[in-house]
């Protein structure tokens, strides 16, 4: 249930909306922090459940000290109106026995929000990867059959390869037997079919990436969705100046302390 930061809930009809899944690596969540911070996107409300791993933590995109205590949880919503674009940044796991109402909840949010279309930034596990897609772009694309046409076009020029089918059966080819193969990839392939099945807007953008220091593929990640969806614009020579949030001075801790030398 979305609960509104200020007394009216905001209208998203016709925004385009960016959340990621829990995925391999975090690269979704990470890239959502890019967005939201270079953007300076503004906290309109929270996604209210019980279906995520609680959560509270000081501001993850504070400037200064004057800000650095708002209180965020779990699941938040920021907004940009003149882009029209929204973000609902999830920050802890589904727990494994609210995965189908954690999933119903949200799309039914999404539908009776008015959104135009939905992005989903996801992984899955590189290691995964067959001898055919070692030779290509790690970056990988799925779209609902509502959001195919213009869109699959676009992507297309892009140079975007969609996301292969693999045999269900070891050697067998019939394509009838061919399955959608996300490995590490959370609720990603879940959300996916029921887009499908429920006519919505959908696009998945997906990265093949390991467990690690995985901000270089968030970059990667953000990068291809700003080719797509102009975000930001690209300068002519060197890249998109994304802005990284304060809270990633702690991603990997607060460093060795030098007391044990």
């Amino acid at each position: 249930m979305f609960m509104s930061t200020g007394e009216r809930a905001p209208s998203f009809t016709g925004f385009t909306l960016i959340t990621p899944a829990v995925s391999v690596g975090n690269v979704g969540q990470l890239a959502a922090d890019l967005i939201i911070s270079t953007l300076d996107m503004v906290r309109v409300g929270h996604f209210h459940t019980d279906c995520l791993i609680p959560m509270a933590g000081n501001n993850p995109y504070s400037s200064g000290e004057e800000d650095a205590a708002l209180l965020s949880t779990n699941a938040e919503v920021y907004c940009r109106g003149d882009l029209q674009l929204a973000v609902l940044q999830i920050r802890t796991p589904i727990l494994p026995t609210k995965t189908k109402s954690f999933r119903k909840t949200l799309l039914s949010w999404i539908k009776t929000s008015g959104f135009s279309r939905t992005v989903l930034l996801s992984s899955c596990h590189a290691h995964h990867r067959d001898d055919q897609q070692l030779l290509t772009s790690p970056l990988r694309y799925l779209l609902t059959p509502a959001l195919q046409g213009d869109t699959e076009g676009t992507l297309q020029r892009l140079g975007w390869r969609e996301m292969e089918r693999v045999s269900a059966f070891p050697g067998v080819t019939d394509s009838d037997r061919q399955r959608l193969y996300i490995p590490g990839g959370g609720v990603t392939k879940a959300l996916y079919n029921s887009g499908c099945s429920e006519n919505m807007s959908m696009a998945v953008l997906l990265l093949f990436c390991s467990e690690g220091d995985n901000i270089p593929d968030a970059f990667t990640l953000v990068n291809h969705l700003n080719d797509w969806l102009h975000l930001l614009d690209k300068p002519v020579q060197g890249s998109v100046p994304w802005r990284i949030p304060s809270s990633w001075r702690l991603l990997f801790g607060s460093g060795v302390p030098p007391m044990i030398f």
